[in-house]
């Protein structure tokens, strides 16, 4: 057996090595508990509101997409990379996913490549964490509104994409599974369009910084995610990026359809 050879086993086998990529799941968790919602389109936004009446619209259209929301399924490809010590390495998934109102999620994997230890541990346990957040106690504590989070400051600018309300939002407490950074609303369907933050705990020992932004794309009268993106620095010089996309969405089939 090469040195190379050796050294990679001895990597793929460290459990120090596995613990470092747990970081990501409760990083990331809290941006997937926000996939379940779409946004209804009834009324056309005044311009320039104010920070309250932003936030009043948002939580309005956030309840009304919730109850409207019955049933959709997507693809999604989870990416994972690892540069750094002592080797990099590249992991990635496919799943389908299917959700049921009020709060079901059922998860098929489609494919899966890379070290298994890194598709168990990390990629699979993502999947866990999503079904788990579904739960009405876990959900409530994460949701975007008043109870959980301050909304700070307000900004318009102007845009083609109609996403011109920026606001700043805070955490009311410091948990690993809330955020604190900006969102972007569009001011027609006041949907949560962008995010762009950082955990409002580090969420492991092992990371310096992790930045996330997450986009939304429009499929009809509802707002779903596009992408995920999470960028973090490890100690020991590491980085590691993972890289959620959806797409192949159905919404609000007959329920006879989805069981085909």
């Amino acid at each position: 057996m090469s040195a190379k050879s050796r050294r990679a086993r001895s990597f793929s086998r460290s459990p120090s090595s596995s613990a470092r990529f747990i970081f990501i799941i409760p990083a990331v968790a809290a941006w997937l508990m926000l996939t379940s919602a779409g946004e209804s389109v009834e009324e056309q936004a005044r311009p320039h509101l104010t920070l309250p009446e932003v936030v009043e619209k948002l939580l309005e259209k956030n309840a009304e997409r919730t109850q409207a929301l019955e049933n959709y399924s997507n693809k999604r490809i989870y990416e994972l990379d690892y540069r750094g010590f002592p080797a990099g390495f590249h992991a990635e998934m496919v799943v389908r996913m299917d959700y049921h109102a009020p709060g079901k999620k059922e998860f098929q994997i489609l494919s899966e490549s890379g070290p298994k230890w890194i598709v168990n541990r990390v990629l699979k346990r993502l999947i866990e964490t999503e079904r788990e957040a579904q739960k009405p106690e876990n959900r409530a504590k994460v949701e975007l509104n008043t109870r959980n989070y301050g909304f700070t400051s307000l900004e318009y600018r102007a845009t083609t994409d109609g996403c011109t309300y920026v606001l700043n939002v805070e955490p009311k407490v410091p948990n690993k599974f809330l955020y604190r950074g900006r969102i972007w609303i569009n001011e027609d369907d006041f949907a949560v369009c962008r995010i762009e933050g950082e955990p409002a705990q580090n969420p492991s020992e092992w990371i310096t910084k992790t930045e996330i932004r997450h986009t939304y794309q429009k499929l009809g009268a509802f707002w779903l995610p596009a992408e995920n993106q999470s960028d973090s620095t490890l100690r020991l010089n590491g980085h590691a990026s993972l890289n959620i996309k959806y797409s192949d969405y159905e919404v609000n089939k007959p329920a006879a359809a989805q069981k085909d």
